[in-house]
C-alpha cells in the first residue's frame, strides 16, 4: 500500500504520462526534450517510489500494467485539473482568442459537438471555432485543421494522440420502416431485410460476416459516402444501420434492433499537433473536447 504521506516529483510523474501516451521511452524523451536514460530513470524513480510496475515491454514497445493504467487516469485527471486551475486563476478564459479548427466525421460535426462548442462559447468568447466535417485523416497534416475526432490512431510522428474513450455502436431501423418490415427476432431473419450502405460496404461486410450475418451486396439498397446521409436514409425508413449508441439513442423514431446482439466497439481518439504543448487556445479546445467525450 502507498503511503499517503509520500510526496512525488512531478517530473516523474510527467515523465510517466508522456511515455504512456507517446508508446515508447524514445519517443517520450523527443517530445519532452530529454534523453532516454533520463527519461527511463524518472519512471523507474516513480515506480519505486510507489512500489509497482507500471509498464512492461512487449517487443520495441511499451504496454501499461493494470497498475499503469489506473494510475493513467489519475495522471491525466490530475493534469486537466491544474491546466483549468491555471487558466481560471490568470482569467485567461475570457483572454483566448484566435481560430481552432476541429475535424470530426459529419455525424460527430452535427450530432456531438454543437453542445461542446456551445460551452467553449460561454467560456472563451472570443475564440474562433471551425469544424471541418471530414473523415480524411490527412486534415491534421495538411494543416486544415488543428484537432481531429477520428476512430484510429494516426501514425505520423508529429502528432500526439489520447483515447478518450471505447464507444458502443449497435444496429437501428426506423419505427416505420419496423413496422412494414417486421422486427427481426434472430440474427438469421436480417436476410429479408434492407440495409443503409455506409462507406466501403465490401469492407462492411467483412466486418459483419464473422458475426453470423446472413446478407450480402443485395441486401444494400442504397447508401452514401457520407456517413450523415446514411443515417438520414435510415431515418426515413430506407432499412437498417448500424450507428454510435450516443447518436442514435438522441435520434427520435429510431429503434434498436435485436438488443441482445453484442455492441460493435471502436475507439475515439482525440489527435493534435504537437503545439497542444505551447498553444493556449488550442489546449483549452482540446480538453474541453477530452471532458465531454470520455463522458458515456
Amino acid at each position: 500500500m502507498i503511503d499517503p504521506k509520500t510526496t512525488f516529483d512531478w517530473n516523474h510523474i510527467r515523465a510517466f504520462l508522456t511515455t504512456a501516451e507517446e508508446g515508447s521511452l524514445s519517443a517520450a524523451a523527443r517530445q519532452l526534450g530529454q534523453t532516454q536514460p533520463t527519461l527511463g530513470r524518472q519512471v523507474a524513480a516513480l515506480e519505486e517510489d510507489l512500489g509497482v510496475m507500471l509498464f512492461e515491454r512487449v517487443g520495441r514497445t511499451l504496454e501499461l500494467t493494470v497498475a499503469g493504467g489506473e494510475l493513467l487516469e489519475h495522471v491525466r485527471a490530475m493534469r486537466e485539473a491544474a491546466d483549468r486551475v491555471a487558466l481560471v486563476a490568470s482569467g485567461q478564459n475570457q483572454d483566448v482568442d484566435g481560430r481552432v479548427a476541429i475535424t470530426a466525421s459529419d455525424v460527430y460535426s452535427v450530432h456531438l459537438l454543437p453542445p461542446i462548442l456551445r460551452e467553449l462559447r460561454v467560456n472563451a468568447p472570443r475564440l474562433i471555432i471551425d469544424v471541418v466535417a471530414s473523415d480524411d485523416v490527412q486534415d491534421l497534416m495538411r494543416r486544415e485543421a488543428d484537432i481531429a475526432i477520428r476512430h484510429v490512431r494516426p501514425e505520423q510522428p508529429d502528432l500526439i494522440a489520447r483515447l478518450v474513450r471505447e464507444a458502443k455502436g449497435y444496429f437501428y431501423a426506423a419505427t416505420e420502416y419496423l413496422d412494414l418490415r417486421g422486427r427481426p427476432k434472430t440474427v438469421a431473419d436480417l436476410k429479408h431485410h434492407d440495409f443503409v450502405g455506409s462507406g466501403d460496404v465490401p469492407r462492411m461486410l467483412e466486418y459483419l460476416k464473422p458475426m453470423g450475418f446472413p446478407i450480402d451486396l443485395d441486401n444494400f439498397r442504397t447508401g452514401s459516402d457520407s456517413g450523415l446521409v446514411a443515417w438520414e436514409m435510415c431515418k426515413q425508413g430506407f432499412g437498417i444501420s448500424p450507428m454510435a449508441e450516443d447518436v442514435a439513442e438522441a435520434t427520435p423514431g429510431i429503434e434498436r434492433i435485436l438488443p441482445d446482439l453484442a455492441p460493435i466497439g471502436f475507439p475515439i481518439w482525440l489527435t493534435t499537433h504537437r503545439e497542444l504543448h505551447t498553444s493556449r487556445r488550442i489546449r483549452m479546445v482540446f480538453d474541453t473536447l477530452a471532458d465531454h467525450l470520455t463522458k458515456d
